[in-house]
């Protein structure tokens, strides 16, 4: 099946109790569905009031994702056959990786050893230090330098929990900083991505000016 339009919607599926498109693929490299749009506009859009796009398998995407919330779902570890088990993902304004362990000092001093990609992949870190089972005034005796860093302060065979985050500074994180704040555009003003949470009407979704058909 094959859609195309000059200005308007190339290919569309409507089904009163079924499937409205279906896309199948004999090769492992072809796709069942495929979309582009050659002005930089979105190739596919997907709107319904309940689940837009339900995916059962592996997602690759390269490039953004942007999303109001995120998190996972799982069969609950306690009770997999009856419950299951949700969490939220962990979100900041910066673009910020997150690393930790355990390390045992060794007659008060350690050094914790990184990837060898981690200050190329890293950068403005930060650092907490807890000791675990005793009390020591534990400390980084020496910041990342050469993929690894140095903790003082504690005593012989004291177990430290450590944890460092990192700003991505690879070439796509370089390239395509987060905008934390950002203006609406004018036809976007007075218009909300969740109406219903500020006691607005479904008529002012965003999703009415960005795609007047939806």
């Amino acid at each position: 099946m094959q859609g195309n339009s000059a200005a308007g919607v190339g290919l569309w599926g409507q089904s009163g109790a079924g499937t409205g498109i279906v896309g199948v693929a004999a090769k492992s490299f072809n796709s069942g569905v495929m979309a582009f749009n050659f002005r930089n506009e979105n190739a596919a859009y997907l709107a319904t009031d309940c689940c837009a796009a339900y995916l059962v398998g592996e997602v690759t995407v390269y490039g953004h994702l942007t999303k109001s919330s995120g998190g996972f779902v799982i069969d609950a570890p306690h009770d997999p056959a009856n419950k299951f088990l949700a969490h939220s993902f962990v979100k900041s304004p910066d673009m910020k990786n997150l690393y930790d362990g355990v390390v045992v000092d060794d007659n008060g001093e350690a050094a914790v050893s990184l990837p060898e990609w981690f200050e190329n992949l890293n950068t403005d870190f930060r650092y907490q230090l807890t000791c675990i089972g005793i009390y020591a005034p534990v400390y980084i005796s020496q910041e990342i330098q050469g993929n690894r860093f140095r903790i003082a302060g504690g005593l012989p065979n004291t177990k430290v929990s450590w944890q460092v985050t990192g700003i991505r500074q690879d070439a796509w994180a370089n390239a395509h900083r987060i905008q934390v704040e950002g203006e609406k555009s004018d036809e976007e003003r007075g218009y909300y991505m969740h109406p219903e949470l500020f006691g607005a009407s479904r008529e002012k979704s965003i999703e009415r000016v960005r795609h007047p058909l939806s």
